[in-house]
């Protein structure tokens, strides 16, 4: 899964692929997967991305086309478990039909409404091509910088 706007912020800041291997910890190569496609970075590092360079999680995964402000976010699983909870009740859906939208376990997905596990980034993706309405930024818990 290819994170859109992930090469495309990266060169508008100037840096070069090499330059992020130091801030993620990881190879080159690595970075490359990334903004192909061919490999799929883990949410909380997209987080530390957004976070270090202040870019929106909904502009990076290309859902919108402007980038908006945001606080920097500190992972709580109980706020995106809460979150996760509300848009599907918001859109009349089960556990089971999440689920399987997401292509996994009505067990699996249920770890991520119970505050076990931080959503996957494909999983993520997926809710807001599906749902309406549906802001990454808000659903992880990120507040917006009031002008």
């Amino acid at each position: 899964m290819i994170i859109k706007n992930l090469r495309y912020s990266r060169e508008n800041l100037g840096l070069k692929q090499k330059d992020l291997t130091t801030l993620f910890n990881v190879t080159y190569s690595t970075i490359a997967g990334w903004e192909t496609g061919k490999d799929t970075i883990p949410l909380r590092q997209l987080i530390k991305y957004a976070n270090e360079y202040n870019y929106s999680l909904d502009y990076l995964f290309g859902l919108t086309t402007e980038n908006e402000s945001y606080l920097p976010l500190e992972i709580n699983l109980n706020t995106i478990s809460n979150n996760l909870k509300d848009i599907r009740k918001k859109n009349k859906k089960t556990q089971e039909q999440v689920a399987k939208i997401l292509n996994t376990s009505s067990g699996g997905y249920a770890h991520y409404e119970n505050s076990r596990y931080l959503i996957p980034t494909s999983f993520i993706y997926n809710l807001a091509l599906f749902y309406k309405d549906f802001s990454i930024d808000k659903v992880l818990g990120r507040k917006k910088i009031c002008n």
